[in-house]
């Protein structure tokens, strides 16, 4: 049996997208150029993701066509909530087969290099002032990542702790209105507010944050390592452990693309 590569996609993950891709205008006076599949163009973007190639030295001979194609679809797709539209999918499908815990989530960030800047950068605190952003993801109890946010590398991680919550979306897959809040939150001393503990609780939400000027020890990494083997996973690929791309949106594609992919590893996983 011929194992299959990472980046390319599976049918059932193709089955999944194909249905959220948004349809395409055909010209019947000057159609131009024959379009390439779109799933070939697909296995191209996930090359990138994982391996981390520049999109020029995308090789032409793996039949995923050129860089330029591959970048085009990407920001395209991105732009018509294809990448956040999967996630939601594959969430939904987590939780109808009970694979989701919303009792308690979790929130870190995390900092990488921004080579060429960009939107969404600025002098990273833990690089020696170095060009940076950051990556800031929510997980659910067993670390899927349930929302994640780019920002700057100087910007406080609290200040993406409200609008994390609030990108999460509503789960569906159970009867009943779709849950959106965790019952618990846990975050580490970085996030230590008390304006942010009252506005967790107006949302419904327990939240559970490391004091400062405590002792280590608190026992709230029991259910924050999640949240870090959610980064090691999204970090795994490799694209998204340095930013490339000067544009803001390119970069965030990857970045909910990655938590899509790590959703449908984890339903995968359920069917053997």
């Amino acid at each position: 049996m011929v194992q299959r590569r990472p980046w390319e996609v599976e049918d059932g993950l193709w089955e999944r997208i194909a249905g959220l891709l948004p349809p395409v205008e055909w010209r019947s006076r000057n159609p131009g150029r024959r379009r390439l599949d779109d799933r070939r163009v697909l296995s191209g973007i996930l090359f990138v993701l994982y391996t981390g190639i520049p999109w020029e030295f995308l090789p032409l001979e793996l039949g995923y066509g050129s860089g330029m194609t591959c970048w085009r679809r990407l920001r395209d797709w991105h732009e018509a909530g294809v990448w956040q539209a999967l996630h939601e999918l594959l969430l939904a499908e987590l939780r109808a087969a009970n694979l989701l815990d919303l009792s308690r989530a979790a929130v870190d960030g995390s900092h990488l290099r921004a080579m060429k800047g960009g939107a969404r950068t600025g002098p990273s605190p833990v690089d020696r002032g170095r060009t940076g952003s950051k990556h800031h993801v929510i997980v659910e109890a067993h670390g899927i990542p349930l929302a994640a946010t780019l920002t700057g590398g100087n910007r406080h991680d609290v200040t993406q702790l409200m609008p994390l919550v609030r990108a999460v979306p509503a789960v569906k897959g159970k009867r009943g209105r779709p849950r959106q809040r965790p019952g618990t939150l846990y975050a580490d001393r970085g996030y230590d507010y008390d304006t942010y503990r009252r506005d967790l609780r107006d949302l419904g939400i327990r939240p559970v944050i490391a004091r400062r000027g405590t002792e280590h020890g608190s026992g709230l990494g029991v259910h924050r390592w999640v949240v870090e083997a959610a980064f090691a996973l999204l970090h795994w690929f490799r694209r998204l452990r340095i930013r490339w791309e000067i544009r803001d949106d390119i970069h965030e594609a990857f970045l909910t693309l990655g938590c899509a992919i790590i959703c449908w590893r984890r339903l995968k996983t359920s069917f053997y």
